[in-house]
């Protein structure tokens, strides 16, 4: 959520802003509504002091003795108005806070304007796509060869965009959340956290999926606001809701392998033949919390411990700066991490990492004292995929084969296959 003062003082320049990334800010509105405001918390604070000075008469008659019924009758009359005021003023404010909930985050400065993933901007690439002197199949083909992706069996459990993975691609899996976690906790100085795949609407609302984009996540049935998580940033961002940290507590860095579930509305058409999107998958998420002068420093960091997981495992990727429509709804500034997948010949992505600033923090009260000027004031926040587990096993399956169909194990990842060094077919 972004800070109020600034529509209060400068609406049309974040108007302006907001309009880079597609979104018109209804300027007619929220006047109104500050209208409204300033002229009911008026009238509140009137008849409060109204309140307050017929307290001090009804005690000065008490105290000479006078009768003080017709003082409290005012007083009643005085004190349903005040609680009928109280109510329309809570009433708007709430309004105001929706009006608030629907705007995405401002773009920093640094961040290219542009409508779609055309106007993206690539900052890096890493490493050199592998020529081969067969055609390359892709991870569909490959695993369906080697019998270990069976996605009629998926579909007869569940339905579309599911997947069954059987023997060794399984442990190749597996052995990749192993690894991921491994480096991030002991190289990257992230602490591991296990958290609920289910949140209430509360969580998913502090970090900006609610009231938005609700079509895009799965609610559970019944009395309860219960969602699936689209991934582990929400509930590990909700630890924050309503702490207070001390500025030497941070930064805080998480770690976090967790399934991730995602309805993918509007993305019907897209991405249909098997594993880059699915409305079940496995993630390996980092999340920061930070002081705001040092988050973009984090930003960089963040993103260079997603990109070490990808040299580790000698895959060639880009990283690319988002541009302003291409971001998502909280982000202030988004690095995305693509790797190269031989079977279409493109980069494609693996990784977001996002700094949010203070947009989910205001959402979720999360705040820390600022040593300084002795302050509470907003951490910032960030997250990003650390990696995406489904689409590292696609780009290591079509990175890693041979004419065969075999997919060779990589280096890195050979400890933790108990030394197997290449997955075939039995």
């Amino acid at each position: 959520m972004i800070d109020i003062k600034l529509l209060r003082e400068n609406i049309a320049e974040i108007a302006l802003l907001l309009a880079k990334r597609g979104y018109k800010l209804d300027i007619d509105k929220f006047s109104q509504l500050e209208s409204e405001r300033k002229t009911l918390q008026q009238h509140t604070q009137q008849l409060q002091n109204q309140r307050n000075t017929q307290a001090k008469l009804i005690g000065a008659a008490k105290a000479q003795g006078k009768d003080i019924s017709e003082l409290l009758k005012e007083t009643n009359h005085l004190g349903d108005s005040l609680k009928e005021a109280e109510s329309k003023l809570d009433s708007l404010l709430e309004k105001i806070n929706q009006f608030l909930a629907e705007i995405p985050n401002i773009p920093h400065d640094s961040v290219p304007q542009g409508n779609d993933e055309s106007a993206n901007v690539k900052i890096r690439q890493w490493g050199n796509p592998k020529h081969f002197d067969f055609t390359p199949k892709d991870h569909v083909e490959l695993g369906e060869k080697l019998g270990m992706l069976d996605f009629d069996a998926a579909a007869k459990l569940t339905g579309s965009r599911f997947i069954v993975m059987h023997d060794a691609l399984v442990r190749l899996h597996r052995a990749l959340i192993n690894f991921m976690i491994d480096i991030h906790t002991t190289e990257n100085g992230y602490k591991e956290v296990y958290v609920p795949y289910i949140v209430n609407s509360q969580s998913v609302y502090g970090t900006g999926q609610l009231p938005k984009f609700e079509e895009d996540l799965f609610r559970l049935s019944g009395e309860n606001k219960y969602y699936l998580i689209p991934t582990s940033e929400v509930p590990i961002t909700n630890l924050s809701r309503d702490e207070t940290y001390q500025e030497n507590q941070l930064p805080l860095k998480f770690v976090c392998h967790t399934p991730c579930f995602r309805s993918e509305a509007g993305s019907y058409g897209k991405d249909t033949r098997g594993m880059i999107r699915q409305h079940q998958f496995e993630k390996v998420e980092l999340v920061q919390f930070t002081t705001p002068e040092k988050s973009y420093q984090a930003h960089e960091e963040l993103t260079s411990h997603a990109e070490k997981i990808l040299q580790k495992l000698n895959l060639p990727y880009r990283v690319m700066l988002l541009c302003t429509g291409d971001m998502g709804f909280s982000a202030a500034k988004t690095h995305d991490l693509e790797v190269w997948l031989p079977s279409q010949q493109k980069y494609r992505e693996i990784s977001s990492c996002s700094n949010t600033e203070s947009f989910q923090a205001r959402r979720l009260h999360a705040r820390y004292k600022n040593l300084t000027n002795n302050k509470s004031e907003f951490i910032h926040t960030l997250n990003g995929s650390g990696l995406a587990v489904g689409r590292t096993l696609i780009a290591i399956m079509e990175n890693y084969q041979d004419p065969h169909g075999n997919i060779n194990i990589p280096e890195a990842l050979i400890p933790y296959m108990s030394g197997l060094e290449k997955i075939s077919a039995k």
